[in-house]
Parts: structure tokens; C-alpha cells; sequence
């Protein structure tokens, strides 16, 4: 099967190179969405057989039964495209690929932007992940590919709320439209009162060298964060906290678990400083949901997914598999919640604990860790004994299947 996808933008009447229309005219079977069929259709064979692309996706790809399908795409088709979908759909297909310029080309034609640093997210259903980690990662301009719920008011807003003040925002509505595009230039704090008539993309562009986190350290120092009911002994120490960090592997893990997270100060640490990470944090009481909130805007750190509740009654099955999780807090049930763990943790995932080591405490929770280990089958690392100032000496236990 042979398939020629063909760019075009939202110019009422696009212009084709001659080797195009000749295509057209000789066409048979031809596809795009509903916009796409209002613009060319006046090019169309009278006997044209149209296909519209819609979702599902897979009943579209159920009606390409033509040997040659001709179809209608916007922009660069290869730009987060239709011919991307058809490579993962029909990978021994063959395709040809007339492309124009894509929107956000356009934009920066329009604004005469350099646009050979920008950095490319598509928000196009998809979750927030991709650009909340260019924003973690400073990156000073990002083309925005947007859609009706991630839209340009949306995205400033959440800029806001984390407090990635210092950009300022390029919105370009039906870009190639000589009626109706329209280019605006706009600080944030407008962008997120206004409407915007789709399709519309945008560029963000840093409107100084510096944001209100580029001083952020490597280790944020404890008493930045909030805290439960004041206590600074319900979080965990920032050396001990780069070190457990360190032994769970992070750099090459995928998902990461912090289990009885309190203040969030595990979860937001590793959030900035591996942004590559999905993060989902698991606490049961309730009254620390405000608190990782509040930390997590206070230090620029989105995109933490919050699970409140008993971990021990929380459906985890909808969940990507962890392959790095660290237990906070246990109440007691460490066995149980490791068990839990490992139901669903990935093979060459890693598990580490910290373990207090105080006369007061009630809980021998290295003898719990141990029990659970070996009754798990579990292999443990060499235990990392620490002890900072005057506080009650750590060790931190680390353990795999």
C-alpha cells in the first residue's frame, strides 16, 4: 500500500507545486479531517472517494484498503503528524511526503524569530509531562503545539502557578489563513484571561536571563519548605535526602514511587533535579496534601501525580509499573506495603527504605526490612549508615528482586 501525504496549512486556497496537482487530479481514494476536505475539495476528481480522519483511529485505518490513498495533512506531516501515525500503524507501507511549513515555522516566520534553539512540545492529547520538564529544565524559548484543553490561558496559568514568571508568550491563530490569522504577543498574566480561537500554537520565550528559580541549589535547604505542623523533624534531612535519591538509581529509572511522601521534600527534589521521571507520591494523611502543593509551586515543581490515602487500599493497577520506589512511612505496615510493591514493580526495579535508628522508637524497622526481604525473596545491598549533627543516626536499605 502506498500512501502520499501532503501538507497543507489553512490557507483557503493552498498553493501545489504542478507535480501535486497532477497527483491530485489522478487520485482516487483521498483522506484528512473535515478542514482539510473543505479546503481541497474544489481539487478533487469528481468521482473522489473521501475518508475522513477521525477517532478511533483504528477504524480510519480499517477503510484504507486502496493500494494508493492520497491524504491531507497539516503542516509538515512528519512534524508530530499523520505520517508518523501511519509509520507506527502500517510500518511496511510505502509513503511519500510533500510537506509545507508547520504552524509553529509560521509563527516564528511571522515574529522573524530565530527558532533553530526552540524546544518542541506537543500538548496535542497529550499530558502536561514533556513541558513541565522544559520549564524545569530553564529551557529559554518552547514552541507550544496546543489543543482545547491545553490551551494558550491554560498553559500560562500553570506557568503562573509554579511560578515560571519570566517568559513571555507568542500566540499565532490559523496561521496561513490570510482572513483570519492573527499574531499576539502577550506576558503570561494576559495570556491566562484570554480566549483564543482555534487551532492556535504559541512560543514561549524568556523575557530576561534570569526566573524567580534559576538560583535553585543542588539540595534545597530544609527550612524552605513547608512543613507539618511546623514539626522539622517530619522531613526528611537534605543530605540524607540526596543520598537516597542517589541509591535509588534515578538517572535510568523511567517511574518512581515515594510512598508516605509528608512534606514532599523526596518527591520535589527528585522532580527537579531528574525531570525526566513520573512521579507518583502516595500519603494518608490528609492534611498533607495542601503541604506537597504548596511545596511543589514554591519550588517550581510540576507534574507530581498525588495519590491520598492508605497505600495498602489504593488501586495501583491503573498505574505504570515503578522500577524506583522509596518508603517514607510505613505505620507499622512495611512488610504489607513491600509485598504491595513488589506485585507490580518492574524486573530490575530497586526499593529502598530509610531506617532510624533511635532509642524511642517503638519499631525495629531494619528487623521488619530484614524479615520482609527474606520472606520476599528480596536481595539486599550494603546497608548506608549516616548520622547527621545531632540527629538520630540513619541507615538507609536498599534491596531488589
Amino acid at each position: 500500500m502506498k500512501f502520499v501525504v501532503i501538507g497543507i496549512s489553512d490557507h483557503p486556497n493552498p498553493f501545489f507545486t504542478p507535480e501535486v496537482l497532477e497527483i491530485i487530479k489522478n487520485g482516487k481514494v483521498f483522506s484528512g479531517g473535515k478542514r482539510h476536505h473543505e479546503i481541497v475539495a474544489p481539487l478533487l476528481p469528481a468521482d473522489a472517494e473521501w475518508i475522513d480522519i477521525t477517532v478511533p483511529l483504528n477504524d480510519v485505518f480499517a477503510k484504507y484498503t486502496a493500494n494508493e490513498i492520497i491524504v491531507f495533512a497539516s503542516g509538515d506531516p512528519l512534524f508530530f503528524g499523520f505520517a508518523n501515525t501511519i509509520q507506527r500503524k502500517m510500518a511496511e507501507a510505502e509513503i511519500v511526503v510533500y510537506p509545507t511549513f508547520n504552524s509553529l515555522q509560521m509563527l516564528a516566520h511571522r515574529l522573524v524569530m530565530p527558532y533553530h534553539d526552540m524546544r518542541i512540545v506537543s500538548l496535542t492529547g497529550r499530558p502536561w509531562s514533556e513541558f513541565d520538564k522544559a520549564l524545569i529544565e530553564r529551557t529559554g524559548k518552547i514552541g507550544v503545539l496546543t489543543d482545547r484543553e491545553h490551551t494558550p490561558a491554560a498553559i500560562a496559568q500553570r506557568m503562573l502557578d509554579y511560578g515560571y514568571t519570566d517568559y513571555q508568550m507568542h500566540v499565532g491563530e490559523h496561521l496561513g489563513n490570510p482572513e483570519l490569522e492573527k499574531v499576539t504577543t502577550l506576558s503570561l498574566e494576559e495570556a491566562s484571561k484570554r480566549e483564543f480561537t482555534m487551532p492556535n500554537c504559541l512560543i514561549i520565550s524568556k523575557s530576561s536571563l534570569l526566573t524567580s528559580h534559576s538560583s535553585l541549589q543542588f539540595g534545597i535547604p530544609d527550612a524552605a519548605f513547608a512543613l507539618l505542623d511546623g514539626r522539622e523533624k517530619m522531613i526528611t534531612k537534605m543530605p540524607i535526602r540526596l543520598l537516597t535519591l542517589q541509591t535509588l538509581e534515578l538517572p535510568k529509572h523511567r517511574v518512581f514511587w515515594d510512598i508516605g511522601f509528608c512534606t514532599g521534600s523526596v518527591s520535589i527534589e527528585a522532580r527537579l533535579q531528574f525531570p525526566h521521571l513520573q512521579i507518583d507520591a502516595f500519603e494518608i494523611r490528609p492534611e498533607c496534601e495542601v503541604i506537597i502543593h504548596e511545596n511543589a509551586r514554591r519550588f517550581g515543581a510540576p507534574g507530581i501525580n498525588i495519590h491520598m490515602g492508605d497505600f495498602l487500599e489504593t488501586d495501583i493497577s491503573t498505574l505504570p509499573c515503578p522500577d524506583a520506589v522509596f518508603i517514607g512511612g510505613h505505620g507499622g505496615h512495611l512488610k504489607e506495603i513491600m509485598a504491595k510493591v513488589l506485585s507490580i514493580l518492574s524486573d530490575d526495579g530497586v526499593i529502598v527504605f530509610n531506617s532510624v535508628v533511635a532509642p524511642k522508637v517503638m519499631i525495629d524497622s531494619q528487623k521488619l526490612w530484614n524479615e520482609a526481604c527474606a520472606e520476599l525473596g528480596l536481595k539486599q545491598e550494603l546497608p548506608l549508615h549516616i548520622q547527621l549533627n545531632d540527629n538520630h543516626p540513619i541507615t538507609i536499605l536498599k534491596c531488589r528482586k
